[in-house]
């Protein structure tokens, strides 16, 4: 066996791969795993090419040497992006996610052996990482064809790299193992990433090479489950530590789906040319409104997408304490349209000091690749979903240390919403809510209008508990349970709504996303109860009566939908009623006897109509 693997304890069927595959390289730096990226070949191009019984040669993905690093572009626009139903549980541990015995009709066992009995027949890459960033991270193992190199490249910028000369070794925690033919051959071109939780290792094995559901997601996976034994939640979050020109500190955190606006959290408020902010445009009329802006608070970023909330962390102080559960950020680069979007990541991308690693992007050999020069789909028309992975640490004022929550947000995309075509899109710009609340919302994690980061985001459905359910692999009821714990046990952070994309009848993006930071920034995160009314709907909790900033009085009809002239109290109902039904079939799913019994209660005062007072009684609200 190879020296390094020597210091790894493996099981034996891996042993058994180790001393009959065709061979074994382990990088022992990002600069070694960068040139296996390219093949034997100097041609700065490579075609990742499986030959696939029945369809001969088929090209997944191909691979350009760019000047700022490797751009993957796949042959699928399928390919491109994650497929929300790709998981499937290949052990009999508890879950409510598919067997995979269930789906394919025979015993994940089989399809384990044909999997380690083909990787026998490959050259393999063997890459150590540490799942959850190489502070808190758990020791883990990469095994995927050496033809895939950018595929371990990609993981070693996502998670924490671990070069197996300075290691001392351990029993990996979890293990990747990479198999792109089995999807044509066993799942009818599907993504399919199987996960396999024995006592003590997770197993993922991806049939597919979007980095998205398995070395991105499936490692989420990973953490949720290691969380699911030891009580603890790794949730769907971005941070920051905000701090304005007076020196007011705010840690805020914001949930949400995919496309929800975690990114854009940590962003700063995109301005036109003459340096205003565009708020809104009306869908109708075509009506902008713009708002002059001064300074505004430094954004210092804490995570992107992974928030380990590790026990050891918490500190009892009321707050909930986190830290980054990545090495990388996988930053999906649809809002950046032309030069000067956003310049902090264009700096980064354009002239980095180490190879990146882009998908979805245009690549020419030796050019540098442009972030906002996005891969034509098959209908002309760009890729929803370009990404790059950049390394935490070359993010500007990047936070290393754990940090304590002042506001938890949730963010969802809003359809646009009018009395003559009524929808979910009545939120308003910021809205205040009690935990009991901010539980649902979490348990119900609305996907949202047009998610650009799945296939098939349309149409109102739930992301599912903690917005992270995509990627749990054991019981729903049993992550409702933990989040309403880490609600309850934090009464010090408070809880807030922020829609994005629409208010009504206004198309915003991200702008009201931005302008509540900035308002939440200069004011540490409170409200005076004089500024608040109960909304319309009471799912939306509090909404504002009032909302200045730089001495600019933000509309009432940002506030409160229904004062809208297109949307009327008529035109609200009718929304908040479609946004009441959902709310109904998907908290079903958790009213089991499992079920926390003040979950029960929460939910009970749901069904029974509860007011927002009832809400505020069984979780009293801090302001």
């Amino acid at each position: 066996m190879n020296r390094l693997l020597k210091k790894f304890t493996f099981s034996p069927e891996i042993v058994d791969v180790i001393e009959n595959c065709k061979g074994i390289f382990i990088p022992t730096t990002k600069q070694e795993l960068y040139e296996m990226v390219f093949g034997t070949g100097r041609s700065g191009k490579y075609d990742v090419v499986y030959d696939v019984p029945e369809k001969g040669e088929v090209v997944e993905a191909t691979v350009v040497r760019a000047k700022n690093g490797v751009v993957v572009n796949y042959v699928e626009d399928y390919m491109r992006r994650r497929d929300p139903d790709c998981m499937r549980i290949g052990d009999d541990k508890p879950t409510d996610k598919p067997r995979f015995s269930d789906v394919y009709g025979f015993p994940f066992a089989d399809m384990k052996k044909q999997t380690l009995d083909w990787l026998k027949g490959q050259e393999l890459i063997f890459m150590p990482f540490n799942s959850g960033g190489n502070v808190y991270g758990y020791g883990s193992m990469l095994i995927c064809p050496r033809n895939a190199a950018f595929f371990a490249f990609a993981l070693a910028h996502l998670q924490g790299f671990v070069s197996a000369e300075e290691t001392e070794g351990y029993e990996p925690r979890a293990i990747v193992y990479v198999a792109p033919p089995f999807r044509h051959t066993h799942f009818n071109g599907k993504q399919v990433v199987v996960h396999n939780r024995l006592d003590n290792c997770h197993e993922v094995f991806s049939y597919n090479l979007y980095p998205g559901p398995s070395a991105k997601k499936g490692v989420y996976s990973v953490l949720l489950d290691i969380g699911e034994q030891e009580d603890w939640v790794t949730a769907h979050a971005s941070a920051a530590r905000l701090t304005t020109q007076y020196d007011n500190e705010l840690v805020i955190m914001h949930e949400g789906a995919s496309g929800g606006g975690k990114s854009e959290m940590l962003q700063d408020v995109a301005r036109t040319e003459d340096g205003r902010v565009l708020l809104s445009e009306n869908t109708v009329t075509g009506e902008k409104t713009l708002l002059n802006l001064g300074r505004t608070a430094m954004i210092e970023p804490v995570c992107d997408d992974m928030a380990t909330c590790y026990p050891k962390l918490q500190t009892g102080s009321g707050k909930l304490a986190l830290v980054d559960g990545e090495d990388g950020w996988f930053l999906r680069m649809d809002g950046v349209t032309h030069y000067g979007c956003d310049p902090v990541y264009e700096r980064i991308c354009t002239e980095p000091d180490e190879p990146l690693c882009f998908f979805n992007i245009q690549g020419v050999v030796g050019a540098t690749s442009l972030i906002w020069e996005h891969t034509l789909d098959s209908n002309g028309k760009p890729c929803p979903n370009p990404r790059a992975i950049v390394p935490r640490a070359k993010v500007p004022h990047i936070v290393t240390e754990p940090v304590e929550v002042d506001i938890r947000s949730f963010g969802t995309r809003m359809p646009p919403s009018t009395r003559e075509n009524p929808n979910y899109g009545i939120m308003g710009m910021l809205h205040f809510i009690p935990p009991a609340l901010a539980w649902m919302w979490r348990l119900v994690a609305p996907r949202g209008f047009k998610n650009p980061s799945i296939v098939g985001g349309g149409d109102l459905k739930s992301e599912g508990v903690g917005s992270y359910w995509p990627f749990a692999t054991g019981m729903r009821v049993k992550q409702a349970n933990l989040l309403l714990k880490q609600i309850i046990d934090n009464p010090n952070t408070r809880y807030v709504l922020i829609p994005n994309q629409h208010i009504g009848v206004y198309k915003v993006g991200f702008a009201a996303e931005w302008l509540s930071r900035e308002w939440l920034s200069r004011h540490n995160g409170h409200v005076k109860t004089e500024k608040l009314t109960p909304a319309r709907c009471p799912l939306l909790g509090y909404a504002m009566t009032e909302m200045t900033i730089e001495g600019q009085s933000i509309r009432s009809k940002y506030l409160r939908t229904e004062l809208q002239d297109r949307m009327g109290e008529d035109g609200y109902d009718a929304g908040a009623k479609i946004l009441t039904d959902f709310f109904a079939k998907e908290l079903d799913k958790f009213y089991t006897d499992d079920l926390d019994p003040l979950g029960k209660q929460i939910i009970d005062c749901f069904r029974n109509g509860g007011t927002l007072e009832d809400y505020c009684k069984l979780t009293p609200m801090h302001f």
